[in-house]
């Protein structure tokens, strides 16, 4: 499609970021709870399904961006490689070293005896597979960007309807994927159409997409979409968790339709919001310049948090939530923001 992102009307982009940063942050304060289903009170672990469930929207967000700001440039492939890769994966390696070494620690303590070699043989692996849970994402995306060069040439030339029968398979191989349909599927390869590159090109598509209502409608149909989606999410892991008399994460997963059609809802909602509150702005605009580096960091920072007793449950788990996810979100910031003023800083803050 020849239509493009107008960059002079961004905005919505950069809030929706913000929001999707801070999001992560909740759901890795509040997911604890949930695997102690059954160990702790129903208004606890409640507690924790709502806030999580309202929340999970974070990474097809982040990758719908990715697909809304980045889809419609041209690149030469080197200059593509050399830039972005730089960008991403210099700030992962340095705090990939510091979980590296977490992780280190941790295992001493419980293998006292373990030798330097065995030491270095973990550190390496770590490094290979993921020195902390919440890189997965990194190395997810690293993969996408090596992908982006071909598929913003196919975008770019795409008609209307060749992304929207990109995004019908796409779709349609989510459906197919779910235990409830799994009996009815063929033996047809779907594994191009499949995973979270669906989220890249539906966030390009709703980006430069015009729909024939007014923002008042869109926003009333997009909330609609957000509040069903949140619902099913909610309630659907309450009744399968009681139903195997465990925590059940399946409708929290990323490729659920229930995430995409809250995904969906927001993103369209926020392309047609704007703030204009000036503090916020500012506030948002500095959350966003380290998004990355907060990204990277966070789960340093909670571990800090939680050495100190401040979790889902210092107080009443309605407030400590949000409490332990904005000190959470203001410390990582700081420590971004202060690596970034060091010489060199800004190759490796994120």
């Amino acid at each position: 499609m020849s239509t493009t992102v107008e960059t002079s009307n961004l905005n919505w982009t950069t809030n929706l970021r913000v929001l999707a940063t801070i999001s992560v942050i909740f759901v890795h304060v509040a997911c604890d709870i949930l695997y102690k289903y059954g160990n702790i009170s129903n208004f606890v672990w409640w507690t924790g399904n709502v806030y999580d469930s309202i929340v999970r929207f974070c990474v097809p967000i982040f990758l719908m961006l990715t697909g809304a700001l980045m889809l419609n440039k041209k690149y030469e492939l080197g200059d593509f490689l050399k830039k972005k890769f730089s960008r991403i994966i210099l700030p992962f390696l340095f705090w990939s070293f510091f979980y590296v070494l977490l992780a280190l620690r941790d295992a001493s303590l419980v293998h006292p005896e373990m030798s330097l070699l065995e030491g270095s043989k973990l550190a390496l692996n770590l490094i290979a597979t993921g020195s902390s849970f919440h890189l997965w994402y990194i190395y997810m995306i690293i993969g996408i960007y090596l992908f982006m060069p071909i598929l913003s040439k196919w975008v770019q030339n795409a008609n209307e309807k060749e992304i929207l029968y990109f995004i019908a398979i796409w779709v349609f191989t989510l459906f197919l994927n779910q235990p409830i349909f799994r009996e009815f599927r063929i033996n047809v390869d779907f594994t191009y159409f499949a995973g979270f590159l669906g989220y890249l090109i539906l966030g390009y598509y709703l980006s430069i997409k015009s729909f024939k209502y007014d923002v008042k409608t869109l926003k009333q149909i997009s909330l609609l979409l957000f509040f069903l989606g949140i619902i099913v999410t909610i309630f659907g892991t309450y009744f399968l968790s009681v139903a195997e008399n465990r925590f059940n994460e399946y409708f929290y997963g990323g490729l659920t339709f229930n995430i995409v059609i809250v995904s969906a809802g927001l993103f369209i909602y926020f392309k047609n919001s704007k703030i204009s509150n000036p503090v916020l702005v500012q506030i948002i605009n500095f959350i966003n310049t380290y998004s990355y580096g907060i990204y990277l960091v966070h789960i340093l920072v909670l571990r800090f948090l939680v050495s100190l007793g401040i979790d889902y449950d210092f107080i009443n788990p309605v407030l400590a939530i949000p409490i332990t996810s904005a000190l959470c979100l203001s410390i990582s910031a700081l420590i971004i923001y202060c690596v970034n003023k060091l010489p060199y800083g800004k190759y490796i803050s994120g």
